[in-house]
């Protein structure tokens, strides 16, 4: 299980536990998954093809909008397996994603 953070449309984030295989991943995303590197080991999980399927608009990221849910996990930097975010890292992202509810 991955201790992540999990981004729904129009919703505050949450912490949630997800398994690290495919399936689980997808299911989070509703399709096939796409993973956005955020700097210092942290990837955003999204659908890879949310705009396409016409996905509701859920936050602003680097200039570009991210359709649909997504979640916020950490790569190892020797393996590059996903990992469970810190307490730090939960801290400092639930605060960053708070502000960017699109619609509000």
């Amino acid at each position: 299980m991955l201790k992540v953070i999990i981004v729904e449309p129009n919703k505050m984030p949450y912490v949630g536990e997800i398994g690290d295989g495919l399936y689980c991943m997808r299911k989070i995303v509703g399709g096939y998954i796409e993973c956005v590197n955020l700097g210092i080991g942290l990837t955003l999980v999204c659908n890879e093809e949310g705009k396409l399927n016409g996905l509701p608009p859920n936050r602003i990221v680097g200039g570009d909008v991210i359709a649909g849910t997504f979640f916020l996990t950490k790569r190892d930097a020797n393996t590059g397996d996903f990992v469970d975010l810190s307490e730090l890292e939960i801290e400092m992202l639930m605060g960053d994603f708070c502000e960017f509810v699109i619609g509000r």
